[in-house]
């Protein structure tokens, strides 16, 4: 099975964290709550999306929920951390790593037009 990798990037997401005094108020999140994302296969993707201060790298569909890393970790430390929610074995290992390094390459390219 071979995969395309392309990304996508959903312009409606934005950070709504809530700094308050001492504590972060985390924002509403839904299946539309991802900046960008990586299409596997079937319903699983690799996503990145607001974190509070940063831009975390998760899986999609996830079984052990909340369970991602920042965008600024080694693609291998990402895959390494969340890949026990790949869900589907056919999707190798490879495609995963992939698809977390266009994510980081479209981050690192976004961060650099806003400046």
């Amino acid at each position: 099975m071979k995969i395309n990798l392309q990304v996508e990037i959903n312009l409606d997401c934005e950070n709504e964290s809530k700094f308050m005094e001492n504590f972060i108020v985390a924002p509403l999140v839904n299946e539309e709550y991802w900046m960008f994302r990586v299409q596997l296969i079937k319903d699983q993707a690799i996503l990145a999306f607001p974190k509070f201060t940063t831009i975390g790298i998760g899986f999609a569909i996830e079984e052990d929920w909340n369970c991602n890393l920042p965008y600024t970790c080694k693609a291998r430390e990402i895959f390494d951390h969340i890949k026990h929610n790949k869900k589907y074995e056919e999707i190798k290992d490879e495609y995963c790593i992939n698809a977390i390094l266009l994510i980081q390459e479209a981050i690192k390219q976004t961060i650099k037009r806003k400046k």
